[in-house]
């Protein structure tokens, strides 16, 4: 078994939180990956060396999902040479704020459900800082909103997988705390199934060690889908321009509409491909059924509205309903299906 502490600029509580790993998991290899911690936090990183923890570094601060990144190629590297079977493996934060019996439940759950992605879930309870019960709810929210999929805890450090994961693991996007977030997303993307198992909700001096910065690392997390939400923004900018443009020109408003709508499809769809979802299969391919997803959603629009309409809402209103709802329709069977 093999744990995993990401580190920057830690106190002495890594080295109990290795102590305690020492002592509850006395067979496991210890990886800690010195995030650019600079020369004052040497000592902290030679004393958990003394308690066979293998300790990687990083001459600059690259953030979380780097350094996971670097323990997993580096578990990997040994698992291949010397000819490992799948060995589990658990994260674990530097701060203390991962207690040894909820590591040893989730090292256990991680060896009995080798094919999941395992999450030490909190349940944000009793004392919890704002900003922290905050993030994960809005978190949570959106990863339901994109897969359909409950999750308690979508900010968790503490999580096990097996190492038969790791090609997977290094090649996903981020290299900071959105890693973290996009890992759920792509576990439901690829297949792999997510289980939770309950862990304390524990917060040391309000959470302020945490290196989390709200704004730049909240836009990270949030990435995809403020990036679609600006395709379609875009894509309704170019629709309004080309259709006042060739309206002026030919007074058609037929075909102005019809070739408004094309080009600007045709540009979000473009868009989606190359800045949103990064797609495996062929642009041919994502752009016939991102079409087929465009009539269908066109469709939904006009029954939708006229139904909200009939039971007595307001234009506007039931346009603005109609139009949030398919939009979240649309980035999920987008994120699944079109460009999967």
């Amino acid at each position: 078994m093999y744990i995993i502490i990401p580190a920057y600029e830690p106190d002495k509580r890594l080295i109990q939180v290795v102590q305690d790993i020492t002592l509850k998991l006395p067979k496991s290899r210890i990886i800690i990956v010195n995030d650019g911690s600079g020369p004052p936090y040497d000592d902290f990183y030679d004393e958990t060396a003394l308690f066979g923890a293998t300790v990687l570094k990083h001459p600059i601060n690259k953030g979380k999902g780097a350094a996971l990144k670097t323990a997993f190629a580096y578990i990997q590297e040994e698992v291949v040479s010397q000819h490992l079977s799948a060995q589990p493996i658990v994260t674990v934060d530097s701060d203390g704020q991962h207690l040894i019996k909820d590591i040893v439940r989730v090292a256990k759950a991680t060896e009995e459900n080798p094919s999941h992605l395992i999450l030490g879930a909190r349940a944000f309870v009793g004392k919890v800082p704002a900003r922290s019960r905050f993030g994960n709810k809005v978190t949570a929210g959106l990863f339901r909103l994109v897969t359909g999929q409950k999750v308690t805890d979508t900010q968790t450090g503490l999580r096990g997988m097996s190492t038969d994961l790791i090609p997977w693991l290094i090649n996903l996007d981020g290299n900071r705390f959105e890693y973290e977030f996009n890992m759920l997303l792509e576990a439901k993307k690829s297949g792999y199934q997510i289980s939770e198992v309950p862990i304390e909700t524990v917060y040391l001096e309000e959470n302020k060690s945490s290196h989390f910065r709200p704004i730049r690392d909240s836009i990270r997390i949030y990435s995809p889908f403020l990036k679609f939400s600006g395709t379609a923004i875009l894509a309704s900018v170019i629709d309004a321009t080309v259709l006042f443009v060739l309206f002026t020109l030919t007074k058609n408003l037929l075909l102005s509409v019809v070739l408004a709508r094309v080009i600007s499809a045709s540009s979000q769809c473009l868009l989606n491909a190359n800045v949103v979802f990064n797609p495996t299969s062929s642009l041919f391919r994502s752009s016939v059924r991102y079409f087929m997803l465009v009539l269908v959603l066109l469709a939904c629009n006009y029954f939708l509205l006229s139904s909200l309409v009939a039971i007595g809402l307001g234009l506007v209103v039931a346009k603005l309903l109609t139009e949030t709802l398919l939009f979240l329709i649309s980035y999920r069977v987008q994120h699944d299906l079109v460009f999967a």
